[in-house]
């Protein structure tokens, strides 16, 4: 089953994402760690991307679509959560040929709803293991006492982002309704796209998620 998390900045699809990982054996494939594994690689992908990401330039379509492909290629798995890509309609378009020239299918496209206020007072609140990312929230799950992840069980720094902030969240979140939540119409005149609740608790979002997922399977 290969499906995609929509959703604006600190939704939680990172979150909802590892856990599809570790339960039910799909890939995630993030942009930002396709790319950074891609520039370590030494492969001919990779020297393209540490080139261009050396010039500080942006990274084109057809690079990240050539990552996804050789991914697509590469790994056997329970099938694919594409997350942080598409962004545009273009890179839809062109996800939806690049699927159809290796036979796959998007089973699912889903969107997690999540109110803005809302968001930005976890956003604001939010820190993450410097170990293995696991994120956590300093009022619904406040960083261990005893400074060790509950996820990977190590002693680790707890970071915030220097963008989570009020202001730089409300910029994050315009970019997103600009150019991405065009997404959302055009996933459901294809009759993929299933909306749900992002807000609670993770494991309710969890349990909404794998509601879509098994009812899409069966």
């Amino acid at each position: 089953m290969n499906i995609i998390l929509l959703g604006p900045p600190g939704a939680g699809k990172g979150t909802q994402a590892r856990h599809l990982v570790e339960t039910r054996g799909m890939t995630q494939l993030s942009t930002g760690d396709m790319l950074r594994e891609a520039k370590d690689s030494g492969t001919e992908m990779g020297k393209i991307v540490a080139d261009v990401m050396a010039k500080g330039e942006l990274v084109t379509d057809e690079i990240v679509i050539g990552l996804i492909r050789e991914k697509l290629q590469g790994e056997k798995t329970e099938g694919f959560i594409f997350d942080g890509f598409p962004r545009t309609l273009a890179q839809a378009d062109a996800l939806a040929d690049l699927m159809g020239e290796q036979g796959e299918t998007l089973d699912a496209v889903i969107e997690m709803r999540v109110d803005d206020d809302a968001l930005v007072d976890r956003i604001t609140a939010r820190s993450t293991c410097g170990n293995c990312g696991e994120v956590y929230n300093d009022h619904t799950k406040p960083i261990p006492a005893d400074g060790v992840c509950t996820n990977c069980g190590e002693k680790a720094e707890f970071k915030r982002r220097a963008d989570d902030n009020a202001e730089s969240l409300k910029q994050r979140l315009l970019e997103y309704y600009k150019k991405t939540s065009p997404l959302i119409g055009y996933y459901y005149a294809k009759g993929q796209l299933t909306a749900i609740d992002g807000l609670g608790e993770i494991d309710e979002v969890r349990a909404r998620i794998a509601e879509v997922l098994d009812a899409t399977a069966s």
